[in-house]
């Protein structure tokens, strides 16, 4: 959200191993701290390729949530764990998890470095055994390159040679900075700190206007490197984030440039207000068009109308649709059937 959220808040024998290869897909080594039974887990590289992400060699999109806000005390720590990514797949049919790292603030990673990047690290670690995507958010509307750079280097140092892994290094640019003298140096200085070390896996940058300007970044894009989209953040009952803002992204991918909807509400930039049905209607038949990826905000029981879960709730999900929230039953049904339409 914009500033508002400040406040908030198959069994393969030996035969398969030539089909593997020529898919490029890579084997996914877990910690020991993780049972899996059955075989390994696969993922497919994601790339980009025009305006297109691809997964392997095909475009496609990706669906699924964002958690809240790492802070310590904020409650949404909580859910950082392994059995509710395994629920959100299995119920949800989830297979992509946002870790929404808050840096500033109280509780974020500023004040508490550690324990904030272990409840990122745990939810990359689960998504991982889960075979999931999972986007590591530097979740600020600063900047704070050189704690971004740092952090960032020592996340690409740990999970390069996985496929799994996207990062999203800034997650809501403020709207009084500018693209040119702000942002994309930022995004140059952070890409080279990460593609030093990772040459390949997605990195998504975020764009002006709390991530809403796609079309100015897409006008003057991060060039010199490989498989970089850019942040589309919408709240569908929000002023400003509807038919202009849709427009705003066609613009930019005409400009061939790819595009990933990081965070999205059903209702008030704020987190307030009732569904915005028809208009989340509207922005689901955009991205199916258009083969948008995107991570709803968010798994929550915050006492607000974006929340997915109502207070108290079990973290570790099993959840019935009494547990959820308008929201949380609306969006739901919207990720299942995204992956019924196999997008």
């Amino acid at each position: 959200m914009e500033d508002q959220q400040t406040h908030t808040g198959d069994d393969n024998d030996n035969d398969d191993d030539d089909v593997l290869t020529k898919q490029n897909i890579i084997e996914i080594r877990v910690d020991t701290d993780f049972t899996i039974s059955g075989p390994p887990l696969y993922v497919l590289p994601l790339s980009v390729k025009g305006n297109k992400i691809l997964i392997g060699e095909e475009p496609g999109s990706l669906a699924g949530n964002s958690l809240f806000w790492t802070n310590t005390g904020w409650g949404g720590e909580r859910f950082y764990n392994k059995k509710l990514l395994e629920w959100l797949k299995s119920d949800w049919k989830s297979n992509l998890v946002r870790a929404a790292m808050g840096v500033e603030l109280y509780g974020g990673y500023l004040q508490e470095p550690q324990k904030n990047k272990e409840r990122i690290t745990a939810i990359v670690d689960a998504a991982i055994a889960n075979d999931m995507y999972v986007i590591i958010d530097w979740h600020t509307h600063y900047s704070h390159q050189d704690k971004a750079i740092e952090f960032f280097e020592e996340m690409a140092k740990t999970y390069c040679h996985t496929n799994n892994v996207i990062y999203e290094i800034w997650n809501e640019p403020k709207n009084d900075v500018s693209w040119k003298d702000h942002v994309k140096p930022y995004a140059l200085a952070v890409i080279e700190a990460i593609r030093a070390i990772d040459q390949k896996n997605l990195i998504v940058v975020g764009t002006t206007n709390w991530s809403k300007d796609v079309d100015v970044a897409a006008a003057d894009p991060v060039t010199g490197f490989d498989n970089i989209a850019y942040a589309l953040h919408f709240y569908a009952s929000s002023c400003g984030h509807c038919q202009e803002l849709r427009n705003k992204a066609s613009i930019a991918l005409e400009k061939n440039v790819a595009l990933f909807v990081t965070e999205w509400g059903t209702v008030n930039v704020n987190g307030s207000g009732g569904i915005a049905t028809q208009e989340t209607n509207d922005w689901f038949k955009f991205m199916e068009a258009n083969k948008l990826s995107h991570a709803n905000w968010s798994i929550s029981d915050k006492p607000e109308s974006v929340s997915a879960l109502k207070q108290g709730v079990c973290s570790n999900g099993g959840w019935s649709e009494n547990d959820l929230t308008e929201s949380g039953k609306f969006v739901r049904n919207l990720i299942r059937d995204w992956h019924e339409k196999k997008n």
